[in-house]
């Protein structure tokens, strides 16, 4: 795995002779603090800790900013973490290196002005055109207090988390499977916005290959009589609703897998697109050199409709078994995995996935419920978090299963948890609140199987969406808020309205911003028809990575006082913080241009 690193960089006061001398212990204590603080807290998508390096000499000017560089250019440092508690050499001692991810961490100490260096080094990198982050506690501290405040321990941690999210990215691919599906705009693929926001490849691969994969059981076999047996005894079926129809001929005459070889089809496809996607060295061992190497994918996308789902079974249970954080051979690493080829939305779950490390959800953002609607309908009232409203969120059964919210917490409660906390008892839950009802042969003549079920728990959840608007770029959509848990009766006669062989997941967002002042204005204003959930209120965190790639927030509601973004964008503006994201995002321009 890629390991983006960050660099901790320990400034000094360069005067020899007393001065630095009695410095050098108490500046090295905060790089060692700070590295001591990233690794414990922050891990990487596979579960182990994110590695910090530390410069091999503090740095009082120039010479030893280069020296600390040439260390760093060998260690595959993303960002840099400048720590100081004194004065030191602004210009002379700045990271100048374009293409790391920056932050400054001065000591809030009356002993020495680490402060007064902060500001100064945030001036020159302003003037320079190089974005940092300040970090700068509230309160004074002695010189000698080792404690690294609440305030500065959030500050360095979303630096941190987000410069990773940054290093994890880059030189990845995002593996189109087919191309535009049903004329969704975000599966029109657009390549600048991946290589120039954020430094990754676009492949393509025609959904023909998966087929000859098939044919030619370019695949492992004793891993496919494994996954088979799983979804035999964990995959119940469900609701079918195409029982008792009578079809028309071109319906009939289009499904070419037979019904009860269907599950084995299915199976066999997620097994080729998870070796598609990240290649295989079983299949170098079965003589398939090339397929054996995989596309070096962080996240990816099938088209399926209609060209592919008119004939054979949808990809419903590929997406949903690779977006989650388990599969037949137990609890692993998710991959983003979007449905039609949603490339926009593929990309929000990759971002809810960096900053959480939790499996993210890919949903229809279906319908507005207000409260009169409800009692209209069920002629009951909606309650609690949903009172004021709610929004449907559902999908043609390719959610991942860890969004049944069946994992529990240390209190009992429903929750999504990163892939390496899921114990044996939280993926029965979730496969047992799971079945599998087959696809509508109206909408898939071929067939497949659709995931089905409710998010059973009052959950912390972040809804994103990336979009790209002419004239603007690539913009970002946040809303924060709660899945909700209705009455059985007011969820059937609501869930049966659409499609009940669909998992669905009922939202209720925070009304916490003037920008998001109704249920109604969330579901009115969101840029397209998917959106991406994740666990936990994150908003600040995905305003933070978003900053670091120079994509504006065009819509959110995170209060004011969690927004953290470089310090330079103080300059273009401070009385609306959104006008002042635009304007800084359009003069920096993205990330790698």
């Amino acid at each position: 795995m890629n390991y983006p690193k960050i660099g901790i960089r320990p400034v000094i006061d360069g005067r020899w002779g007393g001065v630095r001398e009695s410095l050098e212990e108490q500046t090295m204590g905060m790089a060692g603090r700070a590295k001591e603080l990233i690794e414990r807290e922050l891990r990487y998508p596979d579960g182990t800790p994110v590695q910090c390096v530390i410069s091999p000499c503090t740095i009082g000017g120039g010479a030893e900013a280069a020296k600390c560089e040439e260390f760093f250019s060998t260690q595959n440092v993303i960002g840099t973490l400048t720590v100081t508690p004194c004065w030191c050499y602004g210009t002379e001692t700045m990271d100048l290196n374009p293409n790391t991810i920056k932050a400054v961490w001065g000591f809030n100490g009356t002993e020495r002005p680490g402060a007064v260096y902060l500001a100064a080094v945030m001036a020159a990198y302003a003037q320079r055109g190089l974005p940092a982050f300040s970090i700068y506690g509230q309160n004074v501290q002695d010189k000698d207090d080792a404690e690294i405040t609440e305030d500065v321990r959030k500050k360095i941690l979303d630096f941190a988390r987000g410069a990773v999210a940054v290093g994890l990215m880059k030189n990845k691919s995002y593996v189109n499977l087919g191309a535009v599906a049903m004329g969704i705009a975000g599966s029109v693929v657009n390549v600048d916005f991946l290589q120039k926001y954020l430094g990754m490849r676009t492949e393509w691969v025609d959904m023909t290959e998966i087929l000859r994969r098939i044919e030619l059981e370019i695949y492992d076999h004793e891993e496919y009589e494994r996954a088979l047996r799983w979804v035999r005894e964990n995959c119940k079926e469900g609701y079918d609703v195409n029982a008792g129809k009578e079809f028309p001929e071109i319906i009939r005459k289009s499904r070419w897998i037979p019904d009860d070889k269907q599950w084995e089809f299915c199976v066999k496809h997620a097994l080729i697109v998870r070796d598609i996607l990240k290649g295989n060295p079983k299949l170098d061992e079965l003589g398939w050199h090339e397929e054996a190497l995989g596309r070096n994918a962080i996240a990816g996308g099938f088209q399926g409709q209609r060209m592919w789902t008119d004939w054979l079974p949808n990809a419903d249970f590929t997406e949903a078994i690779t977006a989650s954080g388990f599969d037949w051979n137990g609890k692993r690493e998710p991959i983003p995995f979007a449905t039609e080829n949603d490339t926009l939305n593929g990309i929000s779950m990759l971002f809810g996935w960096l900053v959480t490390n939790k499996a993210a959800i890919f949903s229809d953002v279906r319908t507005y419920w207000s409260p009169e609607s409800v009692k209209r309908v069920t002629g009951r009232e909606l309650t609690g978090r949903a009172a004021n409203g709610i929004i449907h969120l559902i999908n043609s059964g390719a959610s991942c299963l860890d969004g049944s919210a069946a994992a529990k917490n240390e209190k009992g409660e429903g929750c999504m948890k990163e892939w390496w906390n899921l114990t044996e008892e939280d993926i029965k839950a979730c496969t047992d609140a799971t079945d599998w009802c087959r696809a509508n042969y109206e909408y898939f003549r071929g067939g497949g199987f659709s995931s089905h079920f409710r998010t059973d728990a009052e959950m912390p959840v972040t809804m994103i969406r990336t979009n790209i608007i002419e004239g603007v770029g690539p913009t970002l959509q946040i809303i924060e808020g709660y899945t909700c848990v209705l009455d059985p009766e007011v969820h059937r006669i609501l869930d049966e309205r659409t499609d009940r062989s669909w998992p669905t997941t009922w939202f209720a967002p925070n009304l916490s911003t003037k920008s998001a002042d109704s249920v109604y204005n969330v579901m009115a204003k969101w840029g397209a028809n998917h959106g991406a959930s994740v666990y936990g209120h994150v908003g600040d965190r995905l305003i933070t990575l978003a900053s670091m790639l120079r994509i504006p927030v065009a819509f959110h509601n995170v209060t004011e006082d969690r927004i953290y973004r470089p310090h330079s964008f103080g300059g273009f503006g401070t009385t609306d913080l959104e006008s002042q994201d635009f304007r800084a995002c359009a003069y920096y321009g993205p990330l790698y241009k």
